[in-house]
């Protein structure tokens, strides 16, 4: 078995800068590309671990403390929450990173788990980490990006009824200022599927879809709970279906400007 040392540390580098690149944009960090590459160079430092004769306790925190040198050089220190969080944040994207690696190599490489490198050349592993390290952090920032826009406008709600209260999962929609014309009052919405009541008296409002004008049932709420807020002069619009996971309720962006 030969291990070619120049490309593990061509490959340990471009790892890093992933990794380091990833944090940069997950956490919107104003740093540039330069100071990036310089912490993944950092980083290239761990590639004598493989010839020292050290423990596994260790060799944990000579890891931990180049992770720790690699956040200070690319984003340097502000305060011990930012350090921390820029450490948490990387160590999370090289255990997905890692993990989805780890997943690909075992169902492709039937000969061996890890880096090794063969006197006929590469192996199967090196074309894994190039192609598909760039396309899973990029799922990856992706979908951080949009949980951590999506779920922050999740909410426990409460709505009263005759005197009743009922407890929802809602969504703040801006999008949706749909008001009753008649009353001037703004309108939530709600799957037609989670009611927990029963609807007697109603009235139709145009409503306004992606499928075009429809006619919505409203009826009357004796008050809402939102954000630890009451409000009171609120209608709740009865409509098919929501298809945002986990949602009941669709709120109204008029609630924010109350």
């Amino acid at each position: 078995m030969k291990i070619y040392l120049d490309v593990v540390m061509i490959l340990n580098f471009l790892i890093d800068f992933i990794l380091l690149l990833s944090v940069s944009v997950i956490l919107r960090r104003r740093v540039s590309l330069q100071r990036i590459m310089f912490g993944a160079f950092m980083g290239g430092i761990s590639i004598i671990l493989l010839f020292l004769n050290i423990n596994s306790l260790e060799l944990f925190l000579i890891k931990v403390l180049i992770s720790i040198i690699m956040i200070l050089t690319t984003f340097k220190f502000v305060n011990l929450k930012y350090t921390l969080i820029n450490l948490l944040y990387l160590y999370t994207s090289s255990i997905i990173l890692g993990g989805f690696l780890y997943f690909l190599n075992v169902q492709f490489s039937y000969k061996h788990v890890g880096i090794i490198f063969y006197n006929n050349g590469l192996s199967i592993n090196f074309i894994f980490l190039l192609i598909f390290s760039p396309i899973i952090i990029y799922i990856y920032i992706k979908q951080s990006k949009s949980l951590k826009y999506n779920y922050s406008n999740y909410y426990n709600i409460e709505i009263f009824i005759k005197n009743k209260k009922y407890n929802y999962i809602a969504y703040m929609d801006t999008g949706n200022t749909l008001i009753d014309s008649l009353t001037n009052k703004p309108v939530i919405l709600i799957d037609k599927r989670k009611l927990l009541f029963d609807i007697k008296e109603f009235r139709l409002i145009p409503y306004i879809s992606a499928n075009g004008t429809n006619l919505v049932k409203v009826v009357k709420i004796n008050k809402l709970i939102f954000d630890n807020k009451e409000y009171k002069n609120i209608l709740l619009g009865i409509i098919d279906n929501i298809s945002m996971d986990g949602v009941d309720v669709i709120l109204n962006r008029k609630l924010l400007e109350a």
